[in-house]
């Protein structure tokens, strides 16, 4: 019979080969990180609108080349272009200088009738036809110079202030060829660079930046005193991957290191370190095979959190070793089955805790939890099928096993004396102190930990520039594109009073750019009159008679609008159909004051189809809500392990249950004390905790008085600290919560474990 599940597992293995060969033929991983963020649960057009404005986000690099004067500027600028141009580049530059204008211009020009500011649209509705007459009469005796349009086109000089204000949602101004601004002592040339692809896409990492640096060190080589300031989600991107490779070569070389150290003191053997390895691979292969057959794409964060495997899978492994040492190989089956029970409950809490992950809405960990649980299963399946049938050889006793597992005896154990009551008093109040400080932290901006130049950039750029924020906006819907720009204007109206106070400093709309086709009728009627009156007056005052331009008789419509070059400053807010409805989004700028959302919030209401979106605050709450609630799973999650552990060992389930509980305790005081806060990555390492932890009890309570099972234990124990404890060195706050929860916890349930066995030569039972 054990042969038979030998072989089965065999197949199993070779179908999962065949499996992993086509896998990697058509290569189905995902390397979007977007991929793992949590799901808009209300409205799905918020999803694909923050999507839209990332993955054009994601895209560009924007850049200010600044000097103590112009020419040197401009010198500066050619150097920079030059350099990033080069045919092995990963940046391409956009289209973004003065040419662009010209471009705009020809777009517009035929519908420069319905092209009105609300101020224009006031006065004209106002002005009497003296008044009319007398600033066309004063357009036309204008000094001659440089005009967007001749007098016929434009009598009342109503376009050249209608571009004004579109001008006014940056501060960057055509000059020579170029787009200039000046500030901080300097003059400034304005670049922008697109990158062939998203930069949430995993891979290649340091191009850009590499890139970006190269034409720095060229650029003040040249021009001396030169600056660049450059800021753009590549960037940020690069540097996390840059950062996250650092320490997970770090980490992972060392903690595997360590392992195999660990492995070779405690058994001086290559077969144990081959046969753990071998449940390792087996173990990941069979998960990424059903992760992909489960998923359309496997993520390819998941097989980095896939290596946490190796913290947990190689528990079964070692359990089987310690145990083997000094038996004959004729042993190695019966042993087997001794150990099974108390394997397979271990798996069991490991599996639960894993599978408890995808409880919460990001897809990512989703993908996680299964890659995880089924990748336990599997290394589980491959100690208990082909362990004793490949171990054939000898495996003595070794000198440092010896020492160890002696130990056991001279440890402290948990009983009914002064001393232990007087210990867990004090251990109490430390426990009841550190939860009573204990603080939450549930922001976003956890997820990164971003170098503090990029950031320092970031903040130069945009207050020299004043770009808008891409984590608040508003989101409009109608139900046709008409509706939509309707909707946009309403809700102008009342932001407009808010730029008036200094609440904003601006915004950007579509209909900015594109009025709708019943403003721009409306406007068109009302030009038409008052440029009519405007060139009667003249013609009575000058005895000539001058005509108006002819004008398109149709109007300017989004699909034009999209089809030009000109759309490039608008195209991303323009989410066109999604769904039943139509959806655009208001950008706003100078959101620099947290304390003032709430109030630009009320913008929005009692607008219909208008809703305010703050991305940030979002998703910190979603965060928040899934803190609580796997801190609920977490207690009931004790509860269902107690109840397991009941059914097995009785009584004395308390043993194998309470030093993991402790241990989650312990934790959260120490986080108390120290003023580290509690979040959703700290939640899930005590997740973790209980099904590892308890493992322990169980493979103590299994074998009490055991020396193999307390040094399976101590295997364990160091491993998952290498595996997952050195995490709290990460940088990234999410990830350094997560490491010193495992840390933590680990040290505190390995310490306590060995109180709470059985005294030595007492049944579970």
């Amino acid at each position: 019979m054990r042969n038979k599940w030998a072989i089965l597992w065999l197949l199993v293995v070779l179908v999962v080969g065949a499996h992993q060969v086509r896998f990697w033929r058509s290569a189905r991983l995902d390397t979007d990180v977007l991929a793992l963020l949590p799901e808009d649960e209300q409205a799905p057009e918020v999803g694909a609108a923050t999507r839209k404005l990332a993955d054009q986000a994601g895209r560009e690099l924007v850049m200010l080349v600044g000097a103590a004067d112009w020419e040197s500027a401009q010198r500066a600028a050619d150097v920079v272009k030059a350099e990033l141009s080069r045919e092995d580049s990963p940046l391409k530059a956009s289209a973004l200088d003065a040419s662009s204008l010209e471009t705009a211009l020809e777009l517009y020009r035929p519908y420069r009738d319905r092209l009105l500011t609300a101020s224009q649209r006031e006065w004209l509705a106002k002005a009497s036809p003296e008044e009319l007459g007398g600033t066309a009469l004063m357009k036309l005796y204008q000094p001659a110079g440089p005009k967007l349009t001749d007098w016929e086109a434009d009598p009342l000089g109503l376009w050249p202030d209608w571009w004004a204000a579109r001008a006014s949602e940056s501060t960057a101004r055509p000059r020579d060829g170029r787009l200039w601004l000046s500030g901080e002592g300097r003059e400034w040339v304005l670049l922008a660079w697109h990158s062939q692809v998203s930069a949430f896409a995993l891979g290649d990492e340091g191009n850009i930046t590499s890139a970006v640096a190269r034409a720095r060190a060229t650029m003040e080589a040249q021009v001396p005193g030169s600056r660049m300031v450059s800021a753009g989600v590549p960037l940020y991107a690069e540097a996390a991957a840059s950062q996250a490779s650092s320490e997970m070569s770090t980490i992972g070389i060392g903690s595997l290191a360590a392992v195999l150290l660990l492995v070779w003191l405690t058994f001086r053997s290559v077969r144990p370190i081959v046969l753990v390895g071998v449940s390792l691979a087996l173990g990941c292969a069979v998960a990424l095979s059903v992760t992909a057959l489960v998923f359309e794409r496997v993520h390819l964060l998941t097989l980095v959190f896939g290596s946490s495997l190796v913290g947990v899978a190689e528990d079964y492994g070692f359990h089987y070793f310690a145990a083997r040492q000094g038996r004959p190989p004729s042993e190695r089956w019966p042993l087997m089955r001794g150990l099974l029970p108390g394997m397979v409950l271990a798996l069991a809490t490991s599996v639960v805790a894993y599978l408890a992950l995808g409880v919460a809405p990001f897809p990512g960990l989703r993908q996680m939890a299964l890659f995880s649980a089924t990748g336990l299963v599997a290394a589980f399946l491959t100690v208990a099928c082909w362990f004793p049938l490949l171990d054939t050889g000898e495996l003595p006793v070794t000198s440092f096993a010896t020492r160890f597992g002696a130990s056991l005896s001279r440890w402290p154990r948990f009983t009914h004396t002064p001393a232990w009551w007087v210990g867990t008093a004090v251990l109490g109040l430390f426990v009841v102190g550190g939860l009573w400080r204990l603080g939450t932290r549930d922001d976003v901006r956890q997820l990164q930990n971003a170098p503090a130049h990029l950031i320092s950039d970031q903040r130069e750029l945009g207050r020299l520039l004043g770009l808008p924020s891409p984590a608040q906006f508003f989101l409009v819907g109608g139900g046709d594109p008409e509706q939509v720009l309707e909707r946009e204007a309403a809700l102008k109206v009342k932001l407009d009073p808010l730029v008036t106070q200094k609440v904003l400093s601006g915004y950007r709309a579509v209909s900015d750019w594109l009025p709708s086709m019943a403003r721009q009728r409306a406007d068109a009627e009302l030009s038409a009159r008052a440029e009519a009156q405007a060139v009667a007056a003249v013609a009575e005052a000058t005895g000539e008679a001058p005509t108006r331009a002819r004008f398109a008789d149709d109007v300017l419509t989004p699909e034009r609008l999209l089809a030009s070059p000109a759309s490039a400053a608008i195209r991303q807010q323009w989410l066109g159909q999604l769904g039943d409805g139509h959806f655009s989004i208001v950008m706003l700028r100078g959101l620099n004051d947290p304390s003032v959302l709430p109030r630009v919030a009320e913008a929005a209401q009692g607008l219909e189809g208008v809703r305010w979106v703050d991305k940030t605050r979002e998703i910190s709450s979603l965060l928040e809500r899934y803190r609580r609630l796997m801190g609920g799973l977490i207690v009931l999650g004790y509860v269902a392990v107690l109840l397991l552990l009941v059914a097995r060992f009785g009584r004395q389930a308390w043993r194998a249950w309470v030093p993991t509980a402790l241990g989650t305790l312990v934790t959260l005081a120490c986080f108390g004390w120290v003023g580290e806060p509690l979040q959703l990555f700290t939640v899930l390492g005590f997740m973790l905790l209980l099904g590892m932890g308890v493992d322990y009890g169980i493979f103590m309570l299994e074998h009490p008085g055991d020396n193999s099972a307390w040094l399976a234990v101590a295997l364990a124990g160091v491993s998952t600290l290498l595996s997952f404890g050195l995490l709290g060195l990460s940088a990234t706050p999410a990830l350094r919560s997560f490491g010193l929860t495992m840390l933590l916890g680990e040290v505190t349930i390995w310490v306590l474990t060995p109180c709470c066995r059985l005294p030595s030569g007492k049944d579970v039972s």
